[in-house]
This record gives structure tokens, sequence and C-alpha cells, in this order.
């Protein structure tokens, strides 16, 4: 069992930052432009460790994907401890073309490594978690838990090998510098943190190409608080390209976390095949 537990007080930051302001910030807001947009790689590079730093927060996720000439939508919503690497999300199936949905929305435990998943369906238990390793998928886990980890999509930007800045907009009401690039996975995995060092690496040799495009927004403390990845890899049965966007939006910086992982006892011991 692992429990992390952290609380922040990002209002006595934005006081702080507040208070400075009322002494003079004549042109603070150009110098970060300008700064953004000398260096928009930099910036990007050192995204990932300013969400370490900032702890925890609360997400939501979107993943589109066209399979047979549909578009699906599949929905996350939960919480992420960036210290611990652990997060945890119910994701919402799409619904059949009757207009319902056929099963639970899916728990998923993110852990470095590792996906834990309850309510799975395809003859799991009810009350057991499928526990995949994270290293052994094709995607490293970017696409194939139906979200992505807020975490592993972060460090992703440390391989940014091109990166303008775009300019100042707003993600649900903040403002933020809207970026836009393209990733290396391969040159992610090498920077990556130890637990996302093994998934990337494995997501650069099995997607169809390891250049990921991207869209990030940052707030006026390096934050992410949205990021929008293309993902593309081969169907193995029709094998044809499929294109996957990955949308990440995080708020609520500093809000308590609390991740347990399964018992082993809870852990189905079955074969689950990767979808």
């Amino acid at each position: 069992m692992v429990a992390r537990q952290h609380r922040r007080r990002d209002v006595a930051v934005v006081a702080a930052g507040l208070m400075l302001c009322g002494t003079g910030c004549g042109g603070g807001a150009d110098s970060q432009d300008a700064r953004a947009a000398a260096d928009p790689v930099e910036v990007l590079h050192r995204a990932a460790g300013t969400l370490v730093r900032a702890g925890t927060s609360k997400a939501l996720t979107s993943m589109e994907m066209a399979t047979g000439g549909t578009r699906v939508t599949i929905r996350g919503e939960g919480v992420y401890d960036y210290t611990a690497q652990l997060g945890r999300l119910k994701v919402q199936l799409p619904q059949d073309p009757a207009g319902t949905s056929g099963q639970r929305p899916i728990t998923e435990l993110l852990a470095p490594g590792a996906l834990f998943m309850k309510n799975r369906g395809a003859g799991v238990p009810a009350d057991k978690w499928v526990r995949v390793d994270t290293a052994t998928l094709s995607d490293g886990n970017l696409v194939t838990g139906g979200a992505t980890d807020p975490l592993a999509a972060a460090e992703v930007l440390r391989g940014t090998r091109t990166a303008t800045y775009v300019g100042k907009t707003e993600v649900a009401g903040i403002p933020v510098r809207h970026y836009r690039g393209t990733a290396d996975l391969a040159a992610a995995a090498k920077s990556a943190s130890e637990g996302n060092r093994a998934p990337l690496s494995a997501a650069a040799k099995g997607f169809a190409t390891a250049r990921v495009p991207f869209d990030a927004y940052l707030d006026d403390q390096g934050r992410i608080r949205k990021l929008r990845h293309r993902f593309s890899f081969l169907n193995g049965r029709q094998k044809d390209t499929v294109a996957v966007a990955s949308t990440t939006l995080l708020y609520d910086f500093g809000v308590p976390v609390t991740v347990r992982l399964p018992k082993p006892e809870d852990i189905y011991a079955g074969k689950i095949a990767e979808n």
C-alpha cells in the first residue's frame, strides 16, 4: 500500500505575487514574453520539473480517436501527485451507437511503470484490479489506458526539438502562454524520470513515428495548464495508421491527493490482452 498526501497553499504564492506587483510590475509581463519567445524549447524542457515542484493538481483528460469511420472520445477526471508519481483517474468509455455506455467508468491508478485498472471488463471480476507493466506496452501507456498519464505527458516535452511561442491566451480563465512544437519520444525517454524512461522508450519504438506534434499552454509560473499531443500508431489488424489526439487539462494545484495502490491479493492474476 502506498499513501501520499500533499497540501500546498497556492493562495499565499498568489498573494505574494500581488504584493510584489503592488510595488511595481511595470514591464514584467513584457519581459516574460520576451524570454518565452527567445527560447521556447528551453522553457518546455523545464515544464515537467515545474510540475514536480508544484506538487499536485486535479486533471481532466480526453482522447480522440478515429476508428472505423467514426470519431470517438474517451474522457477522464482525477488527481495526480507529481512528486510521488501517483495518480487516480475515472475514465469514461464512449457511448455505443445506441447512445448508451455499456460499462461503468474504469478506475485507473497511475504509478511509476505500472497502470492499475478496475471495472476493466473482459471477464475480470468486478472487485479485482488489473495490473499492466507500462514498459511492455507498445505505446508506453500514452494511449492504451484511454488517458495519458499527466506526468508522462509533461515529460514528452523533455524531448522538444523545435518549438515556437504563439502568444498569450487563456485556459479556463487563467492567463497562459501558448507554445507549439514537435517532440521526439526517444530524446524524451533519455531525459525522463526513472519511472517514465522505459515506457517512453517503448512508445518511441512502438508508434508509427517517434515525432509528436503538440500544443502546450503554460501559466505565469511555468506550470502546464493544457497540453495536447497528436500521436500516430499502427493498427495491428488493418495495418493502417491511427491518429490520436490526447488533451490534458491541469488545475487546482496543491489539492490534497491520496492514492492507495491495490494489495497483491486484490490484483487479477489472469492474462489481459493489450487492446
